[in-house]
């Protein structure tokens, strides 16, 4: 039987994001970027680049200062 390949999705709390772009930075995939909109605090929040996939290493969740990223199974 074939191994399934895992899907994971990130959900970025976009309210809460000051723009540091740490998680932007270190994810391999490149499955984050910045945001060219503002949040209500007035920062380019980080967001899903869409079209790419996220191997659920969840580096991302360990550098944000402010843990605003969650990564799930699909």
């Amino acid at each position: 039987m074939a191994k399934q390949k895992r899907k994971y999705k990130v959900v970025v709390k976009e309210d809460y994001c000051k723009g540091c772009n740490l998680c932007v930075e270190f994810c391999k995939p490149q499955v984050l970027k910045v945001s060219e909109n503002l949040n209500q605090m007035g920062y380019n929040y980080a967001e899903v680049d869409e079209g790419k996939e996220c191997n659920g290493c969840m580096i991302c969740t360990l550098v944000c200062p402010d843990l605003v990223l969650e990564v799930y199974y699909e």
